[in-house]
Protein backbone atom coordinates (compact mmCIF):
# COMPACT_ATOMS: atom_id res chain seq x y z
CA UNK A 1 0.00 0.00 0.00
CA UNK A 2 1.18 3.52 -0.68
CA UNK A 3 1.86 5.78 2.31
CA UNK A 4 1.76 4.21 5.75
CA UNK A 5 2.40 0.44 5.71
CA UNK A 6 -0.26 -2.20 6.25
CA UNK A 7 0.36 -4.10 9.49
CA UNK A 8 0.23 -7.89 9.01
CA UNK A 9 -0.77 -9.96 12.06
CA UNK A 10 -0.31 -13.69 11.49
CA UNK A 11 -1.50 -14.80 14.93
CA UNK A 12 -0.70 -18.05 16.71
CA UNK A 13 -2.46 -21.32 17.52
CA UNK A 14 -4.04 -21.64 20.95
CA UNK A 15 -5.24 -24.97 22.38
CA UNK A 16 -8.45 -24.42 24.37
CA UNK A 17 -8.40 -28.01 25.64
CA UNK A 18 -9.51 -31.38 24.32
CA UNK A 19 -7.62 -30.77 21.08
CA UNK A 20 -9.78 -27.76 20.21
CA UNK A 21 -7.34 -25.32 18.60
CA UNK A 22 -8.08 -21.77 17.50
CA UNK A 23 -6.05 -19.24 15.53
CA UNK A 24 -5.66 -16.13 17.73
CA UNK A 25 -4.96 -12.85 15.90
CA UNK A 26 -5.67 -10.35 18.70
CA UNK A 27 -4.23 -9.32 21.04
CA UNK A 28 -0.78 -9.18 19.45
CA UNK A 29 2.51 -7.63 20.47
CA UNK A 30 2.31 -5.24 17.52
CA UNK A 31 -1.34 -4.30 18.10
CA UNK A 32 -3.55 -4.71 21.14
CA UNK A 33 -6.91 -3.77 19.60
CA UNK A 34 -8.71 -2.59 16.47
CA UNK A 35 -11.57 -0.32 17.45
CA UNK A 36 -13.22 -1.97 20.47
CA UNK A 37 -12.09 -5.45 19.39
CA UNK A 38 -9.20 -6.68 21.53
CA UNK A 39 -9.59 -10.42 20.98
CA UNK A 40 -9.97 -12.29 17.67
CA UNK A 41 -10.18 -16.10 17.42
CA UNK A 42 -10.74 -18.05 14.18
CA UNK A 43 -11.65 -21.72 14.58
CA UNK A 44 -11.95 -24.33 11.84
CA UNK A 45 -13.06 -25.41 9.43
CA UNK A 46 -12.71 -28.54 11.55
CA UNK A 47 -14.64 -31.80 11.44
CA UNK A 48 -16.00 -32.60 14.89
CA UNK A 49 -16.37 -36.32 15.61
CA UNK A 50 -18.63 -37.85 18.29
CA UNK A 51 -15.61 -38.81 20.42
CA UNK A 52 -14.07 -35.32 20.34
CA UNK A 53 -14.18 -33.23 23.50
CA UNK A 54 -14.46 -29.71 22.11
CA UNK A 55 -17.06 -28.50 24.60
CA UNK A 56 -16.11 -25.35 26.51
CA UNK A 57 -17.20 -25.80 30.13
CA UNK A 58 -18.68 -22.94 32.19
CA UNK A 59 -16.30 -20.02 32.58
CA UNK A 60 -16.70 -16.35 33.56
CA UNK A 61 -16.21 -12.97 31.87
CA UNK A 62 -16.17 -9.34 33.00
CA UNK A 63 -15.77 -6.01 31.20
CA UNK A 64 -16.35 -7.22 27.64
CA UNK A 65 -18.86 -8.48 25.09
CA UNK A 66 -18.31 -11.77 23.29
CA UNK A 67 -19.36 -11.73 19.62
CA UNK A 68 -19.82 -15.19 18.08
CA UNK A 69 -20.35 -15.76 14.34
CA UNK A 70 -20.41 -19.08 12.47
CA UNK A 71 -19.77 -19.87 8.81
CA UNK A 72 -20.66 -23.55 9.35
CA UNK A 73 -21.80 -25.79 12.19
CA UNK A 74 -23.59 -25.12 15.47
CA UNK A 75 -22.80 -24.34 19.11
CA UNK A 76 -25.15 -24.51 22.09
CA UNK A 77 -24.82 -21.43 24.29
CA UNK A 78 -25.92 -21.50 27.93
CA UNK A 79 -25.32 -18.77 30.51
CA UNK A 80 -25.98 -17.76 34.10
CA UNK A 81 -28.89 -15.55 33.00
CA UNK A 82 -30.73 -18.69 31.93
CA UNK A 83 -30.17 -18.12 28.20
CA UNK A 84 -30.28 -21.23 26.03
CA UNK A 85 -29.51 -20.56 22.37
CA UNK A 86 -28.21 -22.65 19.51
CA UNK A 87 -25.69 -20.52 17.60
CA UNK A 88 -26.04 -21.16 13.86
CA UNK A 89 -24.37 -19.83 10.68
CA UNK A 90 -25.06 -16.22 9.77
CA UNK A 91 -26.43 -15.12 13.15
CA UNK A 92 -24.75 -12.68 15.52
CA UNK A 93 -24.66 -13.63 19.19
CA UNK A 94 -23.66 -10.73 21.44
CA UNK A 95 -23.12 -11.48 25.12
CA UNK A 96 -22.45 -8.52 27.40
CA UNK A 97 -20.52 -9.67 30.45
CA UNK A 98 -20.44 -6.31 32.24
CA UNK A 99 -20.07 -6.89 35.98
CA UNK A 100 -19.96 -10.64 35.43
CA UNK A 101 -21.51 -13.55 33.55
CA UNK A 102 -20.81 -17.28 33.29
CA UNK A 103 -21.43 -19.32 30.12
CA UNK A 104 -20.69 -22.60 28.40
CA UNK A 105 -20.38 -23.50 24.71
CA UNK A 106 -21.14 -27.10 23.85
CA UNK A 107 -22.05 -29.48 21.05
CA UNK A 108 -25.82 -29.44 20.43
CA UNK A 109 -27.51 -32.70 21.48
CA UNK A 110 -28.85 -33.22 17.95
CA UNK A 111 -25.24 -33.47 16.68
CA UNK A 112 -23.91 -35.68 19.49
CA UNK A 113 -23.78 -38.89 17.45
CA UNK A 114 -22.54 -37.65 14.07
CA UNK A 115 -19.71 -35.80 12.38
CA UNK A 116 -20.16 -32.15 11.49
CA UNK A 117 -18.01 -29.16 10.54
CA UNK A 118 -17.54 -26.17 12.84
CA UNK A 119 -16.11 -22.98 11.39
CA UNK A 120 -16.41 -19.49 12.78
CA UNK A 121 -15.08 -16.50 14.65
CA UNK A 122 -15.29 -15.32 18.22
CA UNK A 123 -14.33 -11.75 19.01
CA UNK A 124 -14.30 -9.79 22.25
CA UNK A 125 -15.27 -6.13 22.28
CA UNK A 126 -14.09 -4.12 25.28
CA UNK A 127 -16.90 -2.20 26.94
CA UNK A 128 -16.42 1.56 27.42
CA UNK A 129 -15.06 2.37 30.87
CA UNK A 130 -18.38 3.77 32.05
CA UNK A 131 -20.11 0.54 30.94
CA UNK A 132 -17.61 -2.00 32.28
CA UNK A 133 -19.95 -2.84 35.17
CA UNK A 134 -23.12 -2.89 33.06
CA UNK A 135 -25.82 -5.46 33.67
CA UNK A 136 -24.97 -8.72 31.87
CA UNK A 137 -27.13 -9.60 28.86
CA UNK A 138 -27.34 -11.98 25.91
CA UNK A 139 -28.87 -11.03 22.55
CA UNK A 140 -29.27 -13.39 19.58
CA UNK A 141 -29.81 -11.72 16.18
CA UNK A 142 -30.87 -14.38 13.63
CA UNK A 143 -29.25 -14.60 10.21
CA UNK A 144 -32.35 -13.35 8.40
CA UNK A 145 -32.29 -10.11 10.42
CA UNK A 146 -28.75 -9.21 9.28
CA UNK A 147 -28.81 -6.79 6.31
CA UNK A 148 -27.09 -7.91 3.11
CA UNK A 149 -26.18 -5.67 0.19
CA UNK A 150 -24.53 -6.19 -3.20
CA UNK A 151 -21.70 -3.73 -3.85
CA UNK A 152 -20.54 -4.27 -7.42
CA UNK A 153 -19.67 -7.97 -7.56
CA UNK A 154 -19.27 -8.24 -3.78
CA UNK A 155 -21.91 -9.46 -1.32
CA UNK A 156 -21.60 -7.68 2.02
CA UNK A 157 -23.38 -8.70 5.22
CA UNK A 158 -23.43 -5.84 7.72
CA UNK A 159 -23.10 -7.82 10.94
CA UNK A 160 -22.54 -4.80 13.21
CA UNK A 161 -22.56 -1.09 12.48
CA UNK A 162 -23.33 0.81 9.27
CA UNK A 163 -21.87 0.29 5.78
CA UNK A 164 -22.96 0.78 2.18
CA UNK A 165 -26.31 2.26 3.20
CA UNK A 166 -27.24 -0.60 5.54
CA UNK A 167 -27.35 -0.65 9.34
CA UNK A 168 -27.26 -3.77 11.51
CA UNK A 169 -29.89 -4.15 14.25
CA UNK A 170 -27.20 -5.35 16.69
CA UNK A 171 -26.87 -2.82 19.51
CA UNK A 172 -23.41 -1.87 20.77
CA UNK A 173 -21.93 0.37 23.47
CA UNK A 174 -19.49 2.22 21.17
CA UNK A 175 -19.08 2.78 17.41
CA UNK A 176 -18.34 -0.70 16.06
CA UNK A 177 -17.94 -2.20 12.57
CA UNK A 178 -18.09 -5.87 11.55
CA UNK A 179 -18.67 -7.01 7.95
CA UNK A 180 -18.71 -10.42 6.24
CA UNK A 181 -17.74 -10.04 2.57
CA UNK A 182 -17.76 -12.53 -0.30
CA UNK A 183 -15.85 -11.42 -3.39
CA UNK A 184 -15.71 -13.51 -6.60
CA UNK A 185 -12.32 -14.39 -8.06
CA UNK A 186 -10.83 -11.39 -9.84
CA UNK A 187 -13.44 -8.96 -8.49
CA UNK A 188 -12.69 -5.73 -6.65
CA UNK A 189 -14.35 -3.99 -3.70
CA UNK A 190 -13.71 -0.32 -2.95
CA UNK A 191 -13.77 -0.33 0.85
CA UNK A 192 -14.11 3.22 2.19
CA UNK A 193 -12.90 4.37 5.60
CA UNK A 194 -16.05 3.25 7.43
CA UNK A 195 -14.45 3.68 10.88
CA UNK A 196 -11.36 5.39 12.31
CA UNK A 197 -9.71 2.01 12.88
CA UNK A 198 -10.21 -0.96 10.53
CA UNK A 199 -8.66 -4.32 9.74
CA UNK A 200 -9.30 -7.02 7.14
CA UNK A 201 -9.04 -10.75 7.87
CA UNK A 202 -8.66 -13.33 5.09
CA UNK A 203 -10.91 -16.28 5.96
CA UNK A 204 -10.35 -18.57 2.99
CA UNK A 205 -8.02 -16.99 0.40
CA UNK A 206 -5.28 -14.47 -0.25
CA UNK A 207 -6.31 -10.90 -1.04
CA UNK A 208 -4.64 -8.05 -2.92
CA UNK A 209 -4.89 -4.59 -1.36
CA UNK A 210 -4.40 -1.32 -3.27
CA UNK A 211 -2.35 -2.96 -6.01
CA UNK A 212 0.46 -4.07 -3.69
CA UNK A 213 2.84 -6.58 -5.24
CA UNK A 214 2.64 -8.66 -2.06
CA UNK A 215 -0.75 -10.19 -1.13
CA UNK A 216 -2.47 -10.10 2.22
CA UNK A 217 -2.12 -13.84 2.89
CA UNK A 218 -4.75 -16.31 3.97
CA UNK A 219 -5.43 -16.29 7.74
CA UNK A 220 -3.74 -12.89 8.17
CA UNK A 221 -5.25 -9.83 9.84
CA UNK A 222 -4.28 -6.71 7.90
CA UNK A 223 -4.60 -3.54 10.00
CA UNK A 224 -5.18 -0.51 7.76
CA UNK A 225 -3.56 2.86 8.44
CA UNK A 226 -5.82 4.97 10.65
CA UNK A 227 -8.65 6.65 8.77
CA UNK A 228 -7.91 4.78 5.53
CA UNK A 229 -9.95 2.44 3.39
CA UNK A 230 -8.62 0.05 0.75
CA UNK A 231 -9.16 -1.37 -2.71
CA UNK A 232 -9.61 -5.11 -2.12
CA UNK A 233 -9.13 -7.62 -4.95
CA UNK A 234 -9.87 -11.33 -4.76
CA UNK A 235 -6.97 -13.31 -6.22
CA UNK A 236 -8.49 -16.57 -4.90
CA UNK A 237 -5.93 -19.23 -5.96
CA UNK A 238 -5.53 -20.35 -2.36
CA UNK A 239 -9.21 -20.56 -1.46
CA UNK A 240 -9.83 -23.32 1.09
CA UNK A 241 -12.82 -24.81 2.85
CA UNK A 242 -15.90 -26.60 1.59
CA UNK A 243 -17.65 -24.84 -1.27
CA UNK A 244 -14.97 -22.15 -1.61
CA UNK A 245 -12.58 -23.45 -4.28
CA UNK A 246 -12.90 -21.28 -7.38
CA UNK A 247 -15.64 -19.24 -5.73
CA UNK A 248 -13.44 -16.31 -4.75
CA UNK A 249 -12.54 -14.92 -1.37
CA UNK A 250 -14.37 -14.51 1.91
CA UNK A 251 -13.07 -11.95 4.37
CA UNK A 252 -14.27 -9.97 7.35
CA UNK A 253 -13.75 -6.33 8.18
CA UNK A 254 -13.60 -5.25 11.81
CA UNK A 255 -13.14 -1.86 13.40
CA UNK A 256 -14.67 1.10 15.13
CA UNK A 257 -13.71 4.02 17.32
CA UNK A 258 -10.45 3.66 19.28
CA UNK A 259 -10.70 2.35 22.83
CA UNK A 260 -11.17 5.01 25.50
CA UNK A 261 -7.99 3.98 27.28
CA UNK A 262 -5.80 0.91 27.87
CA UNK A 263 -7.24 -2.39 29.08
CA UNK A 264 -5.79 -5.16 31.21
CA UNK A 265 -6.54 -8.67 29.93
CA UNK A 266 -6.03 -11.75 32.03
CA UNK A 267 -7.67 -15.09 31.26
CA UNK A 268 -11.34 -14.29 30.50
CA UNK A 269 -11.36 -10.93 32.27
CA UNK A 270 -10.99 -7.45 30.78
CA UNK A 271 -10.89 -4.23 32.78
CA UNK A 272 -9.37 -0.76 32.87
CA UNK A 273 -8.57 -1.47 36.56
CA UNK A 274 -6.13 -4.13 37.74
CA UNK A 275 -7.87 -4.46 41.09
CA UNK A 276 -11.12 -5.39 39.33
CA UNK A 277 -9.44 -8.38 37.68
CA UNK A 278 -8.07 -9.46 41.05
CA UNK A 279 -11.57 -9.27 42.53
CA UNK A 280 -13.09 -11.24 39.65
CA UNK A 281 -10.51 -14.00 40.14
CA UNK A 282 -11.41 -14.24 43.85
CA UNK A 283 -15.13 -14.27 42.99
CA UNK A 284 -14.68 -17.09 40.48
CA UNK A 285 -12.54 -19.12 42.88
CA UNK A 286 -15.35 -18.76 45.47
CA UNK A 287 -17.94 -19.67 42.81
CA UNK A 288 -19.69 -16.37 43.51
CA UNK A 289 -20.25 -15.21 39.91
CA UNK A 290 -23.36 -17.24 39.19
CA UNK A 291 -24.18 -20.68 37.84
CA UNK A 292 -25.27 -21.95 34.45
CA UNK A 293 -28.54 -23.87 34.92
CA UNK A 294 -28.05 -27.59 34.28
CA UNK A 295 -24.23 -27.39 34.42
CA UNK A 296 -22.12 -29.01 37.13
CA UNK A 297 -18.64 -28.54 35.60
CA UNK A 298 -16.55 -25.38 35.61
CA UNK A 299 -13.11 -24.29 34.40
CA UNK A 300 -10.76 -23.43 37.28
CA UNK A 301 -8.52 -20.36 37.32
CA UNK A 302 -5.17 -20.74 35.55
CA UNK A 303 -2.30 -21.79 37.81
CA UNK A 304 -0.36 -18.71 36.78
CA UNK A 305 -2.24 -15.92 38.52
CA UNK A 306 -2.67 -12.29 37.56
CA UNK A 307 -0.03 -9.97 39.01
CA UNK A 308 -1.36 -6.44 39.54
Amino acid sequence: MSGDPLLHLTGHDKDLGGGFTVRRLLPALQRRAVGPFLFFDHFGPVTVHPQDEHDVRPHPHIGLATVTYLFEGAIMHRDSLGSLQQVEPGAINWMTSGRGIVHSERRPEALASRDYVNHGLQLWAALPREQEEAEPAFVHTPAEAIPEVRVGDAVVRVLIGTAFGQTSPVATFAPTLYLDVQLPAGAVLELPALAPEMAIYCVNADLQLDGDSEPLPLHTLGVLPEGRGATVRSTAPNAIGRGTAGAGARFVVIGGAPLDGPRHIWWNFVSSRKERIVQAAHDWEDQAMGKVPGEVEWIPLPERRFKP
